[in-house]
């Protein structure tokens, strides 16, 4: 897995740099959000010592995550969570981005980024963590590959996202996928369990993206029809009232 001459490595790569955009979309918002008081001289010191602060503490999250996931019962438990993360990176978006509070102070800036990162990287450590298949290597290289897209592109990624749902059904199934092939190397199952079936790794992963995909896209389809109606502008009454 840690050779980069093969292709499960670029493959397990290409799924770490997926997840960070789809899921580390809103970090460019928050770094905005938390410099937009700062003077302009500073904006990029704090932008660039936050995200540094940001990634090295997320890199030590996933650490933690990796040794955790070798515990028995925990990739099962792991699993189960992608497969909700999934499902709720199909939810119609609700705006969250007003919680963030704007430092006036560079130093401000930086701990309320390096903060609002923590508490917003869950769902990413996770599923990081779990296309790595234990590699620290792995989630090294493909966080630094994905910064750059995540920081500079992601307003890109989410007007794509907009424009495109099926970006965002492609990686709930990803998260899905990601998932069921993670309850196959549970240390907690014997290892005959699925011997009668063939593929079962793939048979899982494949349960998997189903899953998120069809419950994810019931639940997206019952909230957006339990959604308020805007009223009907009158017209008529408008003119009347000029």
């Amino acid at each position: 897995m840690t050779d980069p001459t093969t292709l499960t490595f670029w493959i397990a790569v290409v799924q770490i740099i997926a997840i960070d955009i789809l899921l580390g979309g809103d970090n460019a918002v928050v770094i905005a959000l938390a410099c937009r008081k700062l003077p302009e001289t500073q904006r990029r010191k704090g932008i660039f010592w936050g995200v540094a602060g940001a990634i090295g503490l997320r890199v030590v999250m996933i650490f933690f995550a990796l040794q955790l996931l070798e515990v028995p019962w925990l990739k099962i438990v792991g699993a189960l969570l992608l497969v909700w993360i999934g499902i709720k990176l199909l939810q119609p978006e609700e705006e969250g981005h007003g919680e963030v509070a704007a430092a006036t102070t560079l130093a401000g800036a930086i701990k309320t980024i390096i903060v609002a990162d923590a508490v917003m990287s869950l769902d990413n450590v996770i599923a990081v963590a779990a296309a790595a298949h234990g590699s620290l290597l792995l989630v090294i290289f493909g966080i630094l590959v994905s910064i750059p897209i995540v920081v500079w592109g992601s307003q890109l990624v989410l007007r794509l996202m907009d424009r495109y749902p099926v970006v965002i059904t492609g990686g709930g199934a990803l998260l899905g996928w990601i998932g069921g092939g993670m309850i196959v190397s549970d240390p907690a199952l014997p290892k005959d369990l699925f011997a009668g079936l063939p593929y079962p790794k793939y048979l899982l992963a494949t349960f998997g993206a189903i899953v998120v995909v069809v419950i994810g896209k019931w639940l997206a389809a019952r909230a957006l029809a339990a959604r308020p109606k805007a009223a009907p502008v009158d017209l008529l009454a408008e003119s009347k009232e000029d």
